[in-house]
């Protein structure tokens, strides 16, 4: 069976030098390779072309057949590394956390532990005749999350 390890490796030699990063790389029992790449002003076709042709160059279908797929990490997809909240900061996510809230808001901060999100909730100030819209900063740690995801607008 083809390493994962191996893979990875191979996939950080071709990225170095380039604003790409690597999202993930799975290698099933079947040998079936997937390559998720990704980048902040987005992935081209011909680089994952290109990527694809340098991990067939580096591995040995004489050896062990494989299957391989290399792709952007999908939009509105979950976020699988870090880079990708670093990349999204100031724009609308979705978050999921572990608790069952879905909450929609502005990613506006990321460290190493957690990020801080801007929601809009609704109060009723004391003395008003109608509620109003205020911004609330919410601190999560990625381990309280289930996912955060990129939010797509049509407005």
């Amino acid at each position: 069976m083809i390493e994962k390890e191996n893979v990875c490796r191979i996939v950080e030699e071709w990225l170095e030098g380039k604003d790409y990063f690597l999202v993930e790389v799975t290698v099933a029992p079947d040998n079936r390779i997937v390559v998720e790449i990704d980048c902040k002003e987005g992935v081209w076709i011909e680089d994952c072309v290109e990527l694809s042709r340098y991990i067939d160059s580096c591995l040995d279908r004489e050896k062990e057949d494989y299957e391989l797929e290399v792709g952007s990490a999908g939009i509105g997809q979950p976020f699988k590394v870090l880079q990708q909240y670093k990349n999204h900061v100031g724009m609308e996510v979705e978050v999921l956390t572990k608790d069952g809230r879905k909450l929609s808001g502005v990613l506006k901060e990321v460290g190493d532990e957690g990020f801080r999100l801007t929601v809009q909730k609704k109060i009723k100030e004391e003395g008003a005749k109608r509620p109003k819209w205020v911004d609330e900063d919410l601190d999560f740690t990625y381990e309280e999350i289930k996912y955060t995801k990129y939010l797509i607008s049509f407005k």
